[in-house]
């Protein structure tokens, strides 16, 4: 059997192996913003917090969007992902879908109308890795690599998405997919 061999970039997603028991990884789908001979980042898109927007910003208060666990790195920083190609200093990461930018252009857009949360996440916290951590990390298997679409990072129920990308990938994978959250209770 010959698979594709994919290689970290950005705009590709990691998935957690079922044994990694770490908190911020277990289970998890990692979208890749940015690779890198310096570096890498990205965030968690599949952990909802127990937070809405209000508690992050007070002047969206009747915007009750949902807020996810982006990864143990600067939790006391918000992060986020969108579908607008027009906010000053977005990074594009794939087509359709950017990180961060002019939060003030966001909020005006958010008021608006112009983006609903079917076309924003936003993140407590990164995920990052120093240079070659990540590919280490890989060569460990703590990782499986993936390629994804905007509307599969952004507009999917997040619940699912671990499950999902993995029986997508073929049966090797797809058992992987009901490996239970705790190994202990097996």
């Amino acid at each position: 059997m010959n698979k594709q061999i994919i290689e970290p970039k950005q705009g590709i997603i990691l998935i957690s192996e079922p044994s990694l028991q770490d908190y911020y990884f277990k289970q998890s789908v990692v979208l890749l913003a940015e690779h890198s001979k310096e570096g890498t980042f990205g965030v968690i898109i599949n952990k909802p917090l127990d937070m809405r927007l209000p508690e992050v910003f007070e002047d969206l208060r009747e915007f009750d969007f949902q807020v996810y666990l982006g990864g143990p790195v600067k939790t006391d920083s918000v992060f986020f992902i969108h579908t607008l190609d027009h906010v000053e200093g977005s990074l594009k990461i794939m087509k359709g879908l950017y990180w961060g930018g002019d939060i003030e252009t966001v909020k005006s857009c958010i008021r608006k109308g112009l983006i609903s949360e079917s076309g924003i996440r936003f993140f407590v916290g990164y995920s990052g890795w120093n240079p070659n951590q990540l590919e280490r990390e890989i060569k460990e298997n703590s990782w499986v690599l993936s390629h994804t679409t905007a509307e599969e990072v952004i507009a999917k129920p997040p619940e699912s998405l671990w499950s999902n990308y993995l029986k997508h990938m073929g049966e090797d994978y797809a058992i992987w997919a009901n490996y239970p959250a705790d190994p202990n209770l097996n």
